[in-house]
């Protein structure tokens, strides 16, 4: 009987991160296997080399097969770095039955519309994802599919990358010697772990603190409405450590996520981190402010990545942006002695399980559906398999 296997690929800056899920009637999801390599050929998540980064995955991938003792042909590819936006557009179009009653082409028509308002040069749509519609001029509350009206308004958040970039990583894992099935934004494949629907329906915000750039997803109405990213990381930070005490980058990173405790003034070390990450919130916030939703979002802000495990972060974040601030799940059960090896597997984990942003399993949706269902149960299941 053929086995119904999955991989996640997280090609980041400093680590390249595979996991393997197995699909099974009986129990589920459940990781059986995973492996990570160190990265070389990337620049702020963007592929400098394809044959070096080529090689971070094949070596990430043979640690995962062997654990999981089998081969691995296909993957779901999580996408970020500094040349991922999103961008929002609006289009309309008139009802095309005689009767008025809106149909599916009528949405995608009306999308299609907002896509052609947009400017995009050198880059690649990857995801379309309604943000919401009106009919008339009066705002529909869930699917326009039914309903009778004469002009139908659509508000769209597109997710673009650089189409450079697009092109050399699906070439990279196919010099690893695997399709690739889908390419899903990497906030939206850690998201599907660190978010229930309760939190993206009230508003909340998810910060991916990676080591060269900074991801910010906010959620409302239970579908993403923003995505931006800013040219600061977690290395920032660490120079800055480097610079202040005169040590190697090695020690710095110690120093700042506190598995280094020598001879250095505490103070003078909350210091120079909190100033780094006020530039980091401070983008943030203007961006919030943008959005008009500076201090509006009652799930807050939940905070992952290697950067955020900073024993700082949490108060610093409350207090620029005046929300309630949380590193990693609000409700999964995460012991604390695996909290920050999990952090770092929650994009691959989620691009494994292979959905897009609203649950779909093709990333490019242009209808609203539910949220991603089921994800908590699995997800406690696995952090007691997680060894990284």
């Amino acid at each position: 009987m053929r086995r119904n296997i999955t991989a996640g690929i997280d090609l980041g800056t400093h680590f390249t991160r595979v996991a393997v899920i197995e699909h099974t009637k009986e129990s589920g999801d459940t990781i059986i296997g995973f492996g990570s390599a160190v990265s070389v050929g990337l620049r702020r998540g963007y592929i400098t080399n394809v044959d070096s980064a080529s090689q971070s995955i094949k070596e990430a991938l043979s640690k995962a097969e062997a654990m999981a003792g089998v081969k691995v042909k296909q993957a779901y590819v999580a996408i970020g770095g500094v040349g991922m936006e999103g961008v929002t557009a609006t289009g309309s179009t008139v009802v095309s039955k005689a009767d008025q009653e809106v149909t599916i082409l009528d949405v995608n028509k009306v999308v299609e519309e907002a896509e052609h308002s947009l400017n995009i040069i050198n880059k690649k749509i990857i995801h379309t994802l309604p943000i919401s519609f009106k009919l008339d001029g009066k705002e529909i509350f869930g699917k326009p599919e039914g309903m009778t009206g004469v002009r139908l308004e659509a508000k769209v958040l597109f997710i673009t990358v650089a189409k450079q970039h697009l092109d050399d990583l699906v070439s990279a894992v196919a010099l690893a010697g695997l399709e690739a099935l889908d390419v899903i934004a990497s906030p939206f494949a850690a998201s599907s772990l660190l978010l229930n629907e309760k939190q993206k329906a009230a508003g909340v915000a998810l910060l991916d603190i990676g080591a060269e750039s900074v991801c910010l997803s906010v959620f409302e109405n239970g579908v993403p409405v923003s995505l931006q990213t800013f040219h600061f990381g977690g290395l920032d930070i660490t120079k800055d450590v480097a610079l202040g005490f005169k040590v190697s980058l090695d020690e710095a990173e110690g120093i700042k996520i506190g598995s280094i405790i020598g001879d250095y003034p505490k103070k003078r070390c909350d210091e120079i981190i909190d100033a780094r990450l006020g530039d980091i919130f401070e983008l943030v916030e203007n961006h919030l402010k943008r959005l008009k939703r500076s201090g509006l979002l009652p799930a807050g802000i939940i905070m992952t990545g290697g950067g955020s495990h900073i024993h700082t972060i949490t108060e610093v974040a409350k207090s620029y942006l005046k929300l309630p601030a949380k590193v990693g799940p609000m409700d999964a059960q995460v012991p604390e002695k695996w909290k920050v090896r999990d952090e770092s597997w929650y994009v691959a984990l989620g691009a494994a399980i292979g959905k897009g942003p609203n649950g779909s399993t093709n990333s490019i949706s242009t209808t609203l559906s539910n949220n991603v269902k089921g994800f908590k149960g699995m997800f406690k299941s696995l952090l007691s398999q997680l060894l990284p």
